[in-house]
Order: C-alpha cells, then sequence, then structure tokens
C-alpha cells in the first residue's frame, strides 16, 4: 500500500480526522499493533490541533514493519481499549489481507468485541479499502473481511473505486 495509495491513505486519514474536530482521546496503530506515538502506548492521546498536525506529518514518512494483514492491530485495539462504559471506533485503513482463514478472524473478533446489554458492540470497526490490488486474492480477501467485520461491529466499509 505504501508505494500505490500512499498519497491517498494521507489524505484520507486526513479527511477522518476532519470529520471528528474534538475527540475524547485518539491513537495511531499500524497493522502489527505497533504505536505510531510509542510514549502513549496503552493509553488514548489527548486531542489536540498540535497532535492531529503530527499524525499526518508523521504518517508521511511512516514505515513500520508490516506482514500486510490488519489482524493483529485489530487485536490489540481491542484488548487494549475496549470499554464496558463507552463505544469506541477503530478505523482501518489497507488493501490486503494475507491470512489463512477471514472466518477465524471473524470469529476471534466476536470473541473479543462483545456484545453489550442494548445489542450493539462497544468497539465499532470502519474500513476504509484502497484499489492497489483490486482483482488479486489478497486483495479481494481485504474486502471480505473488513465488510464482514465492518457489518458485525457496527461499522462502515468504503471501497475506494480508484486511486485519484
Amino acid at each position: 500500500m505504501q508505494r500505490g495509495a500512499w498519497p491517498i491513505v494521507q489524505r484520507k486519514v486526513q479527511e477522518t480526522l476532519q470529520i471528528y474536530p474534538r475527540v475524547k482521546g485518539i491513537q495511531i496503530m499500524n497493522d502489527m499493533g505497533g504505536y505510531m506515538f510509542p510514549q502513549f502506548a496503552g493509553r488514548w492521546i489527548p486531542d489536540s490541533e498540535r497532535r492531529r498536525r503530527d499524525i499526518v506529518q508523521i504518517l508521511a514518512t511512516w514505515s513500520p514493519m508490516s506482514n500486510s494483514s490488519p489482524v493483529e492491530g485489530i487485536r490489540a485495539a481491542i484488548t487494549t481499549f475496549y470499554s464496558t462504559d463507552h463505544k469506541v471506533s477503530i478505523y482501518v485503513f489497507g488493501d490486503d489481507f494475507s491470512g489463512r482463514s477471514i472466518e477465524y478472524v471473524v470469529d476471534t473478533v466476536d470473541e473479543l468485541n462483545r456484545i453489550a446489554e442494548d445489542g450493539s458492540r462497544r468497539m465499532r470497526i470502519h474500513a476504509v479499502g484502497f484499489p492497489v490490488r483490486v482483482g488479486s486474492p489478497s486483495g479481494n480477501r481485504f474486502a471480505a473481511l473488513m465488510r464482514e467485520l465492518t457489518y458485525r461491529n457496527n461499522g462502515t466499509f468504503v471501497a475506494l473505486p480508484r486511486l485519484e
């Protein structure tokens, strides 16, 4: 994704931040669950204009190790930030799923992101898919995984039709 779609990823992250001008806390993790700001590992970063500018600026050159699968990052986000007293949104930006089983991932997330008394899940999962690997097995599997995860976890999946 960094070779083909990175400028678009940066723009979509910035647009997502703009949609939510004030949040109680923010955190940026890679697909492996590593933190963009290690000094805030395991806790929320206070939201500020300065921090948002830092996120966008660092994202331009951020290239952590990746196994082309968002599973570890989703698992880390849920286990670290799950709360019984308020809802949290996860946003997954990606193009690839190299894991073996979509069903295993969905079942694991179902176990971690339990259904609350009101019938909803505390962690909402949203995703943006980038058309870098359209038609490839791993790109199609990413879309299938994100469609199912977002559906089951009260989120939205947006598959971008082209890189513009």
